[in-house]
């Protein structure tokens, strides 16, 4: 059921609300230490790998946006809009992959899953090393090294966190779902 005004589905509208208090919740409660400032082994994005891989990128992007906003707010008083951004953009780019992962006939296979693990981490690096840095120069003056540091230990805990948390969640999924080819017609 879609709404032809928006083209956004009743289930998107669902999936991003309850896609986005699910991920404040494990980005705000479950959050390990780098030791490196401001900088955490995330395991939301293991989350957000699994409802933009079911849902696309437009939900993918809501997700990381408003779940990293809400936690932002909550835990520091205002959003750190360069890393907001960033989240909603890794969330866009997992959920360029719905197509070729196509979750919901139940089956992923292993090449899949490891194509789908090169992307992330690509991904990965392009919105932690590059762009989250980025913006913190250009919108809060940051210094280079700091933010290239955090950037970089970031790319490298969340492409972890995705490649086991995000992959179990992947596989998980598609365990409970009917594969396309078990439907026969009578």
């Amino acid at each position: 059921m879609t709404n032809k005004n928006s083209g956004f589905s009743v289930k998107a509208v669902v999936a991003t609300g309850i896609g986005a208090a699910v991920f404040f919740v494990l980005m705000k409660f479950i959050a390990i230490p780098t030791g490196v400032p401001n900088t955490t082994i995330n395991v939301a994005e293991g989350w957000l790998a699994l409802i933009a891989g079911l849902f696309g990128p437009v939900v993918g992007l809501l997700v990381g946006f408003i779940g990293h906003t809400l936690n932002d707010a909550v835990t520091y008083g205002s959003p750190w809009w360069s890393w907001v951004i960033a989240d909603a953009i890794f969330g866009l780019l997992l959920g360029l992959g719905k197509k070729y992962l196509a979750l919901e006939y139940g089956d992923l296979s292993t090449k899949k899953l490891i194509q789908f693990n090169i992307w992330q981490a690509i991904s990965n690096v392009i919105v932690w090393f590059v762009i989250a840095p980025i913006g913190d120069i250009l919108i809060y003056k940051e210094a280079a090294q700091k933010v290239f540091l955090q950037g970089g230990v970031t790319a490298v805990v969340n492409t972890i966190s995705v490649a086991i948390i995000g992959s179990l969640l992947l596989v998980a999924y598609v365990k409970s779902r009917p594969k396309k080819s078990s439907l026969r017609s009578e």
